[in-house]
């Protein structure tokens, strides 16, 4: 597949999945725009796109500012006059039990990984309506579906909201010529899960519920990711796909 030419805003692309993402969009010839709260982060994956010949611009940002959003949409506007993709990855997620929660926490949680989602989508989708269409995608997660995850009730309930979202989105979107998808990940190998490997016990409990026998990759997401932007999915909307090597199907 290829996006020659097209602009691609990923947020939370500084690591994990939304940097596989970024990386794969810019080897498919997209301009990408790299959204991260960390400006360390932001700056690296940038210049590693710059590096593999890509064109790539470092939005270092908070998603769940609707001021930092706007001004971020305003910056990729002018450096390159549209945004034909948006890929909502950014999140956070606290383990704790719910009787031990932070209410900051909670907070945090929804704010950044469902109102970010919200920010991000509404201020792009206005861009996209004036461009005549666009595609969006959120990445959501098992966790928001069957699945659910243990000590982690903020996560769940922002991805199960993101998925609510999902479809709506795309119900009010289609007449802009938006389409709008979620994927939902399971256990794939990142900074933030990179401790399971660690864990002998943790990881025979995870292969034992997988189907497929193994944990996934971020590569493993971002195929589905570069097809549901691709004119190949332009019937499909409202969607959210499991990528988790069959354990929903448990």
């Amino acid at each position: 597949m290829e996006f020659i030419d097209k602009v691609v805003l990923i947020t939370g692309a500084g690591r994990g999945i939304g940097k596989a993402i970024a990386i794969a969009f810019a080897r498919a010839g997209a301009y990408v725009a790299v959204n991260d709260i960390n400006p360390a982060s932001c700056a690296t994956t940038a210049d590693e796109l710059t590096a593999l010949g890509g064109q790539a611009l470092a939005c270092h940002a908070d998603v769940a500012n609707k001021l930092a959003v706007q001004s971020m949409l305003i910056d990729i506007e002018d450096h390159w006059g549209r945004v034909d993709i948006l890929i909502n990855n950014a999140g956070v997620e606290p383990h704790q039990p719910i009787v031990q929660l932070d209410e900051w926490d909670w907070n945090r949680t929804i704010d950044v990984n469902l109102k970010g989602a919200f920010l991000c989508s509404q201020s792009t989708g206005r861009m996209m309506q004036k461009q005549g269409g666009g595609v969006i995608v959120n990445v959501a997660s098992i966790a928001g579906r069957a699945a659910g995850l243990r000590d982690r009730s903020a996560y769940v309930a922002s991805k199960t909201g993101l998925i609510g979202f999902t479809k709506e989105c795309a119900r009010e979107f289609a007449a802009y010529n938006i389409r709008v998808n979620a994927v939902c990940p399971g256990v794939i190998i990142t900074e933030m899960t990179a401790h399971l490997r660690e864990n002998e016990g943790q990881m025979k409990k995870w292969l034992e519920d997988i189907p497929l026998g193994r944990l996934g990759d971020p590569d493993d997401v971002t195929g589905l990711v570069l097809f549901l932007c691709s004119d190949a999915a332009r019937y499909i909307t409202g969607q959210a796909i499991n990528v988790d090597g069959g354990k929903v199907m448990l």
